[in-house]
């Protein structure tokens, strides 16, 4: 049967405008939580019998997505409404939870976390390697070797070296370590460029002392403007950016012999450490 085109005109108009209809801005319940309404709060329980791990719980459920930054300098990410954390390293942290809900609507909550001990299978054992603090910079002793033109200053998250004139200079600290485990070894380093410079590191069992070079147990990982490394700009690993010294080419993996103290040493030297110095940050050492 054919319609007249009058009654097909209707026909079209009236299911446009009921098309129209169901594509309508929806109410704001039908959005979904409103902003007021969204809650991020949540509880820190310990995991009994660990001193590292512990369950985070948000209060509320009633929303997509919950986002959480545990504060230890890796990002927020993606995660469940409760799930169990592991903290390895002792020190003051700040848990901040973003709850997502519809429409992208989001709300935050932060609580404070103490870790008192640091797991010392997975850890870091390098205190203050992450220099926020005067407290972070307390941790590291300073000797001068020779000509003190060489300085290291903490700011902003780096300890700096800078200077040169051929002055030697060096930070350092005791670790305890176990025999025969194999560990890690890493931290950030950055600098503009240097002129005739030397940036060592050392794992060392005897302890360093003023006015005197070190060398005990002999250069692990370094940066030598004679062998090609630190010349121009450069930021990264240095485990990545090292050109010198026994640990080259194995990422960072190291292994002592004996257990007990070691003494991480990290020292440079020469005539032109760069316009910005050379600056280290995040320093590890973890089991592995």
């Amino acid at each position: 049967m054919k319609y007249p085109y009058g009654y097909f005109s209707i026909f079209l108009l009236t299911g446009m405008l009921g098309l129209l209809s169901g594509c309508s801005k929806p109410k704001v319940e039908d959005r979904g939580i409103s902003q007021s309404n969204l809650n991020a709060d949540f509880t820190i329980t310990p995991v009994a019998g660990s001193a590292n791990r512990f369950v985070i719980t948000a209060n509320d459920s009633s929303y997509i997505a919950s986002k959480w930054d545990l504060g230890d300098g890796g990002g927020a990410v993606f995660g469940r409404h409760r799930q169990e954390i592991f903290l390895p390293d002792a020190g003051n942290y700040s848990i901040t939870h973003l709850a997502i809900g519809k429409g992208g609507t989001s709300v935050s909550s932060s609580k404070p976390l103490n870790v008192a001990t640091t797991d010392l299978a997975a850890g870091n054992l390098v205190q203050g390697g992450k220099f926020q603090s005067a407290a972070d910079d307390a941790k590291w002793t300073r000797f001068t070797i020779g000509n003190p033109a060489v300085v290291w200053t903490m700011a902003n998250g780096k300890l700096t070296a800078t200077g040169g004139s051929w002055g030697h200079s060096g930070v350092y600290q005791a670790i305890q370590v176990q025999a025969n485990k194999d560990y890690r070894f890493g931290m950030l380093v950055s600098g503009s460029g240097a002129t005739d410079t030397w940036f060592e590191v050392y794992f060392g069992t005897i302890q360093p002392t003023q006015n005197t070079d070190y060398s005990n147990g002999g250069v692990q990982i370094a940066l030598n403007t004679w062998t090609g490394c630190g010349n121009t700009a450069f930021n990264g690993n240095i485990n990545t950016i090292g050109c010198a010294g026994a640990l080259v080419g194995k990422v960072g993996k190291i292994r002592f012999a004996q257990s007990g103290t070691i003494y991480l040493v990290i020292k440079s030297g020469g005539a032109n450490l760069g316009t910005s110095g050379i600056s280290i940050g995040n320093v590890e050492l973890r089991g592995i």
